[in-house]
């Protein structure tokens, strides 16, 4: 039978630190005067209770994770995590409904983006950095789970990274060691970009907020006009900055910050990342200055913005772009697909696997030319394990059936064509906002009907862990003895 005490332990730490989070939008109302403060505070103290009890009631009589233990703890936290998250949104002045409630707690989990509040000029404070909060440590947590767990559960061709992330780092050869790193980076790269968007012009509480949710490629705004409620130039330049630093390996800063500068440079998910950046980017300007839609400085500024916005799964939006015509509508939908670079904050199906199933591709035209010939594919200089193979064709395959069946369901549920694709595509690769008139840049999420938030709900979760972590939950055999 499977020993859930670690699993409960480590969901009981987890709960732990959540509550412990709750004690800063509550700090923030009551300096606010904002009556919510009262919400984070009984909120805080169900969320430790539950988290405590679960350690005490754990904590002796195991002493290492299993493979299946890895896979339900994995899958336990981020559940776990967005339904206690959602208590403060179910009881806030906003009257949220639990199904919103825990469809924002998990979209802001998941670092998704996609949002049931109107009116967030004048939401409680609180409420809005709780949002921001639930982002960054989303964030946080798939950066050290892409570090320290989906290399060890072999996911999707993520033990390509295990030698990567221990055996190159002779400084820092531990899980934990490495872990620790990476959170002191992303707390200094969050605490720069806070003091450079203070510094163009934001006040302090959007320049913190906007900071986390940038960094953690989250996309949750402080303003129902996204970035585009600060219409400034040099604010919307610096937080495309701050989405691609999101969105590169944490890894590499490691070794940066160890004076290994060019480790950036030298990794090819990087280099392709920005090539395709660069790509789309490039035509765009070329689309909206051709078809007169704007002149080209604002081509520039606009194309640059949204298309990374969209990339990298951050969802922030400056402008409706979904009013840009048929071709880029296209293009957006295309690149929520790609995603970062594995071990970054964001998520989709990532640059590393279009890379290895190109050289297993290249590989076999090769063999076709040649059938007698040998031909081994590579990765960032390395031949690539068959096993790795076999996984990244696999998740395709998988990302390709969950998006149809998201967009099935969806339709089935009575949304049109273009809301049920653009939001399964937008749910299972963690973007946020659609296209179309109800979930595009400009709308919300909130006139869908309670069926459909669960369904994007479970479409985020499934992104989030990349898929096969949640998956083989439901086999029978994983189950068994």
């Amino acid at each position: 039978m499977l020993d859930l005490r670690p699993v409960l332990f480590v969901v009981g730490l987890l709960l732990s630190v959540l509550a412990v989070a709750m004690i800063v939008p509550a700090l923030v109302d009551l300096v606010a005067g904002h009556p919510d403060w009262q919400v984070f505070a009984a909120s805080f103290a169900v969320t430790l209770f539950v988290g405590v009890a679960l350690m005490l009631t754990t904590r002796a009589g195991w002493s290492r994770f299993t493979l299946r233990q890895g896979f339900l703890m994995t899958t336990l936290a981020w559940l776990v995590t967005a339904t206690f998250g959602a208590l403060p949104f179910a009881f806030s002045e906003l009257q949220l409904g639990f199904t919103d409630a825990f469809f924002e707690s998990m979209s802001g989990v998941t670092t998704t983006g996609a949002t049931v509040i109107v009116g967030l000029d004048q939401a409680p404070p609180g409420i809005l950095l709780w949002r921001a909060i639930l982002q960054w440590l989303g964030g946080i947590g798939i950066i050290v789970m892409a570090v320290a767990v989906l290399p060890m559960l072999q996911v999707g061709g993520m033990q390509l990274f295990r030698v990567e992330a221990f055996d190159t780092d002779k400084v820092m050869p531990r899980a934990a060691a490495i872990a620790g790193g990476i959170g002191l980076v992303y707390i200094a790269m969050t605490a720069i970009a806070a003091m450079i968007l203070a510094y163009l012009g934001m006040g302090a509480f959007d320049a913190v907020a906007h900071a986390m949710t940038s960094i953690a490629t989250g996309g949750y705004s402080t303003r129902d006009g996204s970035i585009g409620h600060f219409d400034s130039v040099a604010i919307d330049y610096a937080i495309c900055v701050f989405m691609i630093l999101g969105s590169v390996p944490f890894v590499l800063y490691l070794r940066a910050v160890r004076g290994d500068l060019l480790a950036l440079l030298r990794d090819t998910q990087v280099r392709w990342m920005l090539a395709i950046l660069a790509a789309a980017i490039t035509i765009l300007v070329i689309e909206l200055t051709r078809n007169e839609i704007m002149n080209a400085g604002d081509s520039l500024r606009y194309a640059t913005f949204n298309a990374i916005s969209i990339m990298t799964g951050t969802g922030y939006a400056t402008t409706a772009f979904d009013t840009w015509g048929g071709f880029a509508m296209s293009m957006f939908f295309m690149l929520m697909f790609i995603g970062g670079c594995a071990g970054s904050t964001t998520c989709g199906i990532k640059i590393f696997r279009f890379q290895v199933l190109g050289a297993i591709a290249g590989a076999q035209l090769k063999r076709l030319m040649q059938p007698n010939g040998v031909f081994i594919p590579y990765y960032n200089g390395r031949p690539i394990p068959e096993g790795v193979s076999i996984s990244v064709m696999s998740f395709f395959f998988f990302f390709a059936a969950t998006f149809g069946l998201l967009s099935v369901g969806l339709g089935l549920i009575g949304l049109d064509f273009v809301t049920a694709l653009s939001g399964a595509a937008s749910a299972i690769a963690n973007v946020g906002p659609g296209l179309g008139e109800i979930i595009g840049p400009a709308g919300t999420y909130a006139p869908l009907p309670d069926a459909a938030k669960w369904l994007l709900s479970a479409g985020m979760l499934l992104g989030r862990l990349e898929l096969f972590t949640v998956l083989v939950l439901f086999m029978p055999h994983f189950w068994r003895s």
